[in-house]
C-alpha cells in the first residue's frame, strides 16, 4: 500500500515545500551525488566540475487537488540530442537570463506554453551533472491548475503529467547500473512511458529529500 495515500494534501504542499533548497545564484549549490561523480569524471576527465555548462529545468507540479500532477514533455526524434527521451522543460542557460529560475521559466514558455505568471517557484534541488557536459538545476515550482500547456513543435513531441504521489514513493523505482562506467540509471514507468536517466535521478532526490523532511 502507498505510503502517501492517506497523507493530508496541505501536509504534503507544506512538505514539498519545505524540502526544497533556496533559489539562488548560480554556483553555490552542491551537486547530488547519487553515485554520479566517478563516472562524469571517467567520461569528462580530471577538472570535470569546471567544464560543465549550466542548466536549468522545471520541474512544474499543478496545483490540483487531490492528485497534483508533475509536467514531462517527449522529446521529438528530429533532435540531435536525447531524441524521443522523456524530460522536463529545460535547457542551457542564456547569458541574459537570472539563473536558475529564469532559465526555467523561459524555457517552459519556449517548449510548453507556460507563461511565468502561471507558475509559483518554491525552491530547487542540489544541482545534477550529466554526461552531455552540463550542471542541471531543478526548479520546483507550482503550477495554476487551469494553465493551459502547447508543445512547441520542433522540440516537443508529446506533453504528459505523472500524479506527483506515485513520484515520491521511492518503490516505484528501479535503478540499475552502466556497468562499463559504473553510471547508475533510475527508471520510473507510468503506463506507456519510461522516464530515466537524469530525469529519474533529479525525480529520485526529489523524493529523498521529501521523504527526509517527512520523517524529521
Amino acid at each position: 500500500m502507498s505510503t502517501l495515500r492517506h497523507l493530508p494534501n496541505s501536509r504534503l504542499a507544506d512538505t514539498l515545500e519545505a524540502c526544497l533548497l533556496p533559489l539562488e545564484g548560480e554556483g553555490t549549490r552542491d551537486m547530488v551525488s547519487l553515485g554520479l561523480s566517478g563516472a562524469v569524471e571517467t567520461l569528462l576527465g580530471r577538472g570535470w566540475q569546471a567544464k560543465l555548462r549550466p542548466a536549468s529545468v522545471l520541474v512544474g507540479v499543478r496545483r490540483v487537488w487531490p492528485e497534483p500532477r508533475v509536467i514531462f514533455t517527449v522529446r521529438t526524434r528530429q533532435l540531435r540530442a536525447h531524441a524521443g527521451q522523456i524530460s522536463f522543460p529545460g535547457g542551457r542557460a542564456d547569458p541574459g537570463d537570472r539563473f536558475p529560475l529564469g532559465t526555467a521559466l523561459r524555457e517552459a514558455e519556449e517548449e510548453v506554453g507556460l507563461r511565468a505568471a502561471q507558475i509559483l517557484a518554491l525552491g530547487c534541488l542540489e544541482d545534477y551533472p550529466t554526461v552531455s557536459r552540463y550542471r542541471v538545476t531543478p526548479v520546483v515550482a507550482w503550477v495554476e491548475e487551469d494553465a493551459h500547456t502547447q508543445a512547441q513543435e520542433s522540440e516537443v513531441a508529446e506533453i504528459f503529467e505523472v500524479p506527483l504521489r506515485g513520484l515520491l514513493e521511492p518503490a516505484r523505482y528501479t535503478r540499475t547500473w552502466m556497468a562499463k562506467i559504473g553510471l547508475p540509471v533510475y527508471e520510473y514507468h507510468h503506463g506507456p512511458y519510461r522516464i530515466w536517466g537524469a530525469t529519474a535521478g533529479m525525480l529520485w532526490n526529489l523524493q529523498e529529500r521529501f521523504h527526509a523532511t517527512l520523517a524529521a
